[in-house]
């Protein structure tokens, strides 16, 4: 399975007080399987905005961090009409509007979106496309199933 990463998750591996086991379990499988994740285009402007606000050294953070991810072969989605449609579904169902991008993302390639949003979770739950983090690890998940 494919898995769509939310900003929510990246934020976590630099923000102390957001830390938790599931996002660092996530960030120890894109280093062995980053072909297994993707993020729409917006994901690295969003997670450098929210890291300009929050971080005591944002840019150094994003770019020893983020930036080696962005390139480490996880698939980097570009806006496409597709995609644009999809997303005015979702925002039409309560998603903001970069929440929709996860979601039509996830959509669009047949994967889970991981993501610590739980309502954004909760407002397409029906859709079975997202999986809220907060709650521990999808079932499918490798560790997951071993422990």
């Amino acid at each position: 399975m494919r898995y769509v990463l939310d900003a929510s998750v990246a934020l976590r591996w630099y923000l102390q007080e957001e830390a938790g086991t599931s996002a660092e379990a996530i960030h120890r499988h894109i280093l062995e399987e980053p072909a297994r994740f993707a993020v729409p285009e917006l994901f690295g402007y969003e997670v450098l905005s929210v890291l300009f606000r929050v971080h005591p050294r944002p840019w150094k953070t994003f770019q020893e961090g983020i930036l080696p991810f962005l390139q480490s072969g996880v698939l980097r989605y570009p806006l496409t009409e597709g995609i644009a449609q999809r997303a005015a579904r979702f925002v039409s169902m309560g998603l903001t509007g970069y929440d929709s991008m996860y979601a039509a993302l996830a959509e669009e390639l047949r994967a889970c979106w991981l993501t610590f949003d739980a309502r954004a979770h909760a407002r397409i739950a029906a859709e079975k496309l997202s999986f809220d983090l907060n709650g521990g690890l999808p079932p499918e998940w490798p560790s997951a199933q071993a422990g």
